[in-house]
């Protein structure tokens, strides 16, 4: 075996190696002899088939089944000559030139490797956590809000009209070309006015109506509906308003106060403000990450951390990118790449930089997940996706089944894993912050001087 080996650079080695004919035959038997120990055919005894009759027969498999063998033995002779671990290569090796010659075969084989990377300069990478002061008013006007989710419902007065967030309780049935359709009638289903719950266009034509009245709504199914025997099409309603629901006043009283606070010893609206005080600021920092922080961290490391990427890694990014962007690709685009291989090469090309930067976050992700001891459970993947799924009105089975077909778990945990590491990175950059925060208020009071240089005014000049 003639062997070549390169270290490109720490994530990436190259090898060259010309694979005698001769050894490969010998392989060839070696792997035919093996068949032929346990192979039945008609005419002859169990292991007594000969070897020149199964070599015709199995060719195609008994070839790729050497070459699979020959090509193992020199990647094992090539890391050791590399002095790399087989734990150290990510993913398999990539055949990349494999040419038959008279007498030996010309390989050419791309390994990827674990990168070499350094966190020294994360810290450096987390953007300031400062949070907005929340304000007595927004306390007040979230302790409303709960006041009034809390609060019963009772009828109106007839003379009221349907009203945004008012209920209403209807009888209705749907009409096409004339004709009722399944699915379409239903008596004192109670609706939400503003809820989005019926199709675009039939809630906001109740508004103004009054209890006891009757009316024609005329809206047009999506063209996305679930439904294909109602997409698109048009529909008449005959609804009838029963009543009107909406909520009673509630009282912010002692009652009240116990019910939000069931395992305080001491309730009070001094200890439920402060709950709320704390629960609106999480809201805030949540939504502060989320918008911002996070994406502005992820920019950062991608900018401040140096390292090589393995190249067959990347390709493979590549690939799901240009894959997935097909999905989302108008007809007549998905069909010019289609008939013009060059620009299909274009477009997956265009994907490059952002399967690199999606490669290095992952790897960095990966090591901060080792180095801070964060992980998360398959348990709380399945959690997350069968309250994605009740949230958009789908079967969480249904869905973890898909993504299981899919092989998707993986990518999905590696997300949460991510998000799990912005936070916490975000999380102790704002405790630092507020203990240094606090330090300096507590050591560094107003002098009684600057106080008394802040209360004295400047004499007026005097008139000469």
């Amino acid at each position: 075996m003639d062997l070549e080996t390169k270290k490109i650079n720490s994530a990436n080695a190259s090898v060259n190696a010309k694979l005698l004919l001769k050894d490969l035959e010998s392989k060839l038997n070696k792997v035919a002899t093996k068949i032929s120990k346990t192979l039945k055919l008609d005419g002859f005894r169990k292991g007594k088939v000969p070897l020149n009759i199964i070599k015709t027969r199995y060719k195609d498999n008994i070839e790729q089944d050497a070459q699979k063998e020959a090509v193992e033995e020199i990647l094992q002779a090539a890391l050791k000559e590399l002095g790399i671990d087989s734990k150290d290569v990510i993913g398999d090796p990539i055949i990349t030139k494999f040419d038959k010659k008279d007498d030996f075969i010309d390989l050419e084989i791309k390994i990827s490797l674990k990168p070499e990377l350094k966190l020294d300069a994360v810290p450096l990478c987390i953007p300031d956590v400062k949070l907005k002061e929340i304000e007595e008013k927004q306390i007040k006007e979230r302790l409303e809000e709960i006041a009034k989710a809390k609060a019963p419902l009772i009828e109106a007065k007839k003379e009221k009209e349907l009203a945004e967030n008012d209920i209403a309780n209807i009888n209705f049935e749907g009409f096409i070309n004339g004709e009722a359709f399944e699915g379409g009638k239903a008596e004192n289903f109670d609706l939400t006015i503003g809820s989005g719950q019926f199709i675009p266009g039939f809630e906001k034509a109740l508004i103004g109506l009054k209890s006891g009245e009757e009316k024609e709504i005329h809206v047009t199914f999506p063209e996305s509906y679930q439904a294909e025997n109602l997409a698109g099409k048009p529909a008449i309603f005959k609804v009838k308003l029963n009543k009107i629901q909406v909520k009673d006043k509630t009282k912010i009283d002692e009652e009240f106060i116990k019910s939000l606070l069931p395992e305080e010893k001491n309730p009070s609206i001094e200890l439920l403000n402060k709950k709320i005080k704390e629960q609106l600021a999480l809201e805030e920092k949540t939504k502060l990450y989320n918008e911002e922080l996070k994406e502005q961290l992820i920019e950062n490391l991608d900018k401040k951390i140096h390292f090589d990427l393995p190249d067959l890694i990347i390709e493979q990014e590549m690939d799901l990118l240009f894959r997935n962007s097909l999905n989302i690709l108008d007809p007549k685009e998905l069909e010019e790449l289609k008939s013009d291989p060059k620009k299909a090469q274009e477009k997956r090309e265009s994907f490059r930089e952002d399967a690199k930067k999606s490669v290095k976050i992952t790897f960095i992700v990966d090591a901060l997940a080792k180095q801070e001891n964060i992980s998360v459970e398959d348990n709380e993947v399945f959690q997350t996706i069968y309250y994605e799924s009740m949230m958009n009105r789908q079967n969480p089975k249904d869905v973890i089944e898909y993504y299981k077909q899919n092989n998707m778990l993986p990518a999905i945990k590696m997300a949460m894993v991510e998000d799990k590491i912005l936070a916490h990175l975000l999380d102790k950059k704002f405790e630092e912050t507020s203990k240094t925060k606090s330090s300096k208020e507590a050591t560094t009071p107003e002098s009684p001087s600057s106080k008394t240089q802040k209360s004295v005014k400047k004499p007026k000049p005097k008139a000469e």
